[in-house]
């Protein structure tokens, strides 16, 4: 059972800057292609990024490319989304997912994931 705990997210004025965390437990971080995701008021849960076991591969969703950077620190077995320039459009609950498969470097749909944090609001305001 793998357990995720994001935290960092707020209430920011457009262009801020926001470091999202995700502090897993129960697994061997290493192993875990790590996902973000985020869903705002009466839409689906879109993806946002995600990063490979290593780190060393990442994937980003257009909306963000550019804005936006998923680390991970192995050591402390969290993974981060580093978002900046942010726009109200960001404004969503941003959730943390891990992907057992070892196969699979991070991806980009919700059923590849295994397990989800409980998530953290981000709001964007003008």
């Amino acid at each position: 059972q793998v357990q995720l705990v994001e935290s960092g997210g707020g209430l920011v004025q457009a262009g801020a800057s926001l470091r999202l965390s995700c502090a897993a437990s129960g697994h061997t971080f290493r192993s875990l292609a790590m996902g973000w995701f985020r869903q705002a008021p009466g839409n689906d849960r879109e993806f946002v990024a995600a990063i490979s076991g290593s780190g060393g591969s990442v994937y980003y969703a257009d909306s963000v490319k550019g804005r936006a950077t998923i680390s991970r620190d192995n050591a402390k077995n969290t993974v981060y989304l580093q978002m900046n320039n942010l726009k109200p459009e960001d404004t969503a609950v941003y959730y943390c997912a891990a992907d057992l498969d070892q196969a699979r470097q991070g991806g980009r749909y919700e059923y590849e994931y295994d397990y989800w944090g409980q998530g953290t609001q981000v709001t964007v305001s003008l």
